[in-house]
């Protein structure tokens, strides 16, 4: 039990990230944010369980999945800049753009490897009651595995933008994703700059994906 729960906190942590969200502006006219977690959750759950492809080994049938159906929602922008830290504003346009581009091609493809593990769980979301005018909030969900395991709790730190309800972080088993990758491309940007980050990132998205290795809590 004790594989599974690490295998799913390792896939869960890069899928529930991209577990987000169609867009749509802060009114009565579109889904709150916690119903939107929870449909789209269960859409890709589906889409896993179903395709045939998928079942046959071909994880760039889930690729296309989410970078057609789910990344398009998904302020990659912010959560880039968010990975970066301080060091961001060091960076030009250019670079900036690049650090965006390079940063979506490693969730997708490290999201798309660990396609397997998000067979035969569930998603159960806790109900959220958004105050008028607010435009920032937390929906706390959990992932219930199978045979008994205990359940990963998943948080998206959520917010208003021009596009709607967007997830900007998420907090997979007490892992800050965005805290996650700003230690990683720290030490990179360390040890050869922006630059160095950049190449770092190219590096990585030309090899084969593989699913990230399960980060330490603190």
């Amino acid at each position: 039990m004790k594989e599974l729960r690490s295998l799913m906190t390792r896939a869960w942590l890069l899928l529930a990230a991209l577990f987000v969200l169609q867009s749509g502006a802060a009114s009565a006219d579109f889904p709150a944010p916690d119903v939107l977690v929870k449909s789209t959750s269960e859409e890709v759950l589906r889409f896993v369980a179903d395709d045939k492809d998928l079942r046959n080994g071909s994880s760039s049938r889930f690729i296309d999945f989410i970078d057609t159906k789910v990344l398009p929602h998904f302020d990659m922008p912010r959560m880039t800049r968010l990975a970066v830290g301080k060091s961001w504003r060091q960076a030009t346009s250019e670079q900036q753009k690049r650090l965006v581009q390079e940063f979506q091609t490693l969730l997708v493809r490290s999201y798309g490897a660990a396609y397997s593990a998000y067979r035969h769980v569930t998603v159960d979301v806790t109900p959220l009651k958004v105050a008028a005018g607010e435009d920032d909030v937390t929906v706390k969900s959990k992932i219930m595995l199978p045979g008994g395991a205990p359940p990963v709790p998943v948080d998206y730190a959520m917010n208003v933008t021009n596009g709607g309800w967007k997830v900007y972080n998420v907090v997979v088993d007490g892992v800050s994703l965005v805290t996650n990758y700003r230690t990683e491309f720290g030490a990179q940007i360390s040890q050869g700059g922006i630059d160095g980050l950049i190449k770092y990132l190219q590096d990585r998205n030309s090899k084969a994906p593989q699913a990230p290795a399960a980060p330490a809590k603190k």
